[in-house]
């Protein structure tokens, strides 16, 4: 007998991809060091979270997305880097990295015919059709494109204190609102409107 894998969903899915997220946020503004250590003891903290984030989806659901996998894994990577070498640019070059991975296997999917985004958010949009799918996965990868030029642009010609304001009030709700952009699309190609929840691909970086 098959035994179904349970994916996240709701107040957990929103604790495993945006937990880690608000916890660098919160420890950058309020960890009571000086101010060029926040970024720092911040770093320290997301990878804590991300570790405890990824063995949560492990024990509670018996699976961990890929994309889980890989922001765990480049946060761990680059945050340890970020820490042992006393230098930022590795944590602020993680979005764009792993931006430009999400947008390239996405991209790679629709060359080869096989929406990717359909595995990862299928259960999330019932009833979509095929050039449904396609356009959606088009869309989130033109997007994480976009978002790769921003986080590049923002972390190179501003303040870390600007850059970790941009990924809470920037990003963040782009991310939602791209998201959303996208339902009326849905609507055309089979969602019903009931289920018209909109979802991001994995954890917002």
């Amino acid at each position: 007998m098959t035994t179904r894998v349970q994916e996240p969903a709701g107040a957990s899915k929103l604790l495993i991809d945006f937990g880690p997220l608000l916890v660098f946020f919160a420890v950058n503004a309020l960890a009571p060091v000086p101010a060029l250590a926040k970024i720092f003891v911040a770093t320290g903290a997301f990878m804590i979270a991300m570790v405890a984030a990824v063995i949560y989806s492990a024990i509670r659901y018996r699976s961990v997305s890929p994309l889980l996998w890989f922001s765990g894994v480049m946060v761990v990577l680059l945050g340890g880097l970020t820490l042992w070498l006393h230098d930022e640019t590795f944590i602020k070059l993680k979005p764009t990295i792993y931006y430009l991975f999400v947008a390239a296997l996405l991209g790679f999917g629709l060359w080869k015919d096989k929406p990717l985004l359909k595995m990862v958010l299928g259960s999330a949009y019932p009833g979509l059709d095929e050039e449904g799918w396609r356009k959606l996965t088009r869309n989130w990868a033109l997007f994480f494109v976009v978002m790769a030029a921003v986080n590049e642009a923002v972390w190179r010609n501003s303040s870390t204190d600007f850059w970790v304001g941009f990924k809470l009030w920037g990003a963040i709700p782009l991310t939602f609102l791209f998201a959303a952009a996208n339902v009326p699309m849905l609507l055309k190609h089979g969602l019903a409107a009931e289920e018209a929840k909109p979802q991001e691909p994995g954890p917002v970086e």
